[in-house]
């Protein structure tokens, strides 16, 4: 993908009017691009909807931030959740909302015995109905055809298949999810930059291979696996949705094994609180110039290594945070972490 885009590039785009549930979303956008156009270009015409502000990689439909809440508590093997924002789209990405047709297609295979009379969500719809409906629709199959079964392709396309006992199989694994976090309203989402451990503990014979595993509610993330290194660098951005009663954000190192159970190496929480009061205080960061709002003090109580700052970067809500591991004989790890609130 070539180079800056002049207003003299020749850029085809096809606007379409998808329905999520029976209201309009408007102005949401599959671009059809000439090679030239690079991914930015699109992710930006996509972000033109104020409204339409994630997309669910897997089904294929763009949803907006209130569902989005109820989709990743499915779990991301019913519902992969993306920002059209804050995500990097790749071509494939793109090709793959295109392959699928919009919402209104998605919708066509996803309702297709959906009763008549059945009163869907509306925007003024509580979080519960919302996350009602999702789970019938995506996760319990509920208006599903019931001799089809939807698979989620590399690329995100919707593929049938005429095995019922698989269905069957499909609609058992998924009604056992937990969603409980579904119910509750969300108010913003949490992008916490793991960067990197330092003199973690050994757990293999002279080294470890460690990952962190991030827990918020009924969510949870995790890094990659840092082979044999006790001072790993990730550099990985993890994503969760933060509900409007929120609890501690809790972090545990694990040792990956093959044969045996994963071994632990620390934990530790963190308050959420300090960042999400001062943001709340000083509102919109966008107006703000860059300066310090809030600050969370180290104390025998916290895992902190030292303390730890809230600012506002770049009109973004920031906060670097140095922890010491809990409940093992060494190890810190340091985050980066960002709240993006929901009305922003």
């Amino acid at each position: 993908m070539g180079g800056q885009i002049s207003g003299h590039i020749r850029v085809l785009v096809i606007v379409k009017c998808f329905f999520f549930f029976s209201f309009l979303i408007p102005m949401s956008c599959i671009v059809y691009a000439q090679s030239y156009i690079n991914v930015p270009l699109a992710t930006s015409l996509l972000a033109n909807n104020k409204l339409c502000s994630c997309r669910s990689a897997n089904i294929g439909v763009f949803i907006c931030l209130k569902c989005s809440g109820v989709h990743r508590s499915l779990g991301t093997h019913v519902s992969k959740v993306l920002s059209v924002t804050l995500d990097q789209w790749t071509d494939d990405e793109i090709n793959s909302m295109i392959e699928v047709g919009g919402n209104s297609y998605a919708n066509a295979i996803y309702e297709a015995f959906l009763p008549e009379g059945y009163q869907k969500p509306h925007p003024d719809s509580s979080q519960e109905e919302r996350a009602d409906f999702i789970r019938s629709k995506y996760e319990l199959q509920e208006f599903l055809k019931p001799s089809l079964r939807l698979v989620s392709s590399n690329k995100g396309s919707l593929e049938a298949t005429s095995s019922r006992k698989h269905m069957d199989n499909s609609v058992s694994l998924s009604a056992s999810f937990s969603s409980e976090a579904g119910m509750v309203e969300f108010i913003g989402i949490l992008k916490v930059k793991v960067i990197r451990g330092t003199k973690l503990a050994v757990r293999d014979l002279m080294s470890s291979d460690p990952y962190v595993v991030l827990t918020l509610g009924q969510q949870k993330a995790k890094t990659s696996v840092s082979k044999r290194n006790l001072n790993p660098v990730w550099n990985e951005e993890l994503k969760l949705s933060v509900p409007q009663h929120y609890g501690p954000l809790k972090l545990q190192v694990f040792d990956h094994d093959m044969l045996s159970k994963d071994d632990e190496m620390g934990d530790a929480e963190i308050d959420l609180q300090p960042m999400i009061s001062a943001a709340t205080a000083f509102g919109d960061p966008d107006l703000l110039a860059d300066m310090q709002i809030g600050k969370w003090l180290r104390s025998p109580d916290n895992a902190l290594a030292r303390d730890s700052a809230v600012n506002v970067v770049g009109g973004k809500v920031k906060q670097e945070v140095s922890l010491r591991l809990q409940n093992v004989e060494s190890g810190e790890v340091e985050l980066e972490l960002e709240w993006i609130p929901l009305n922003q």
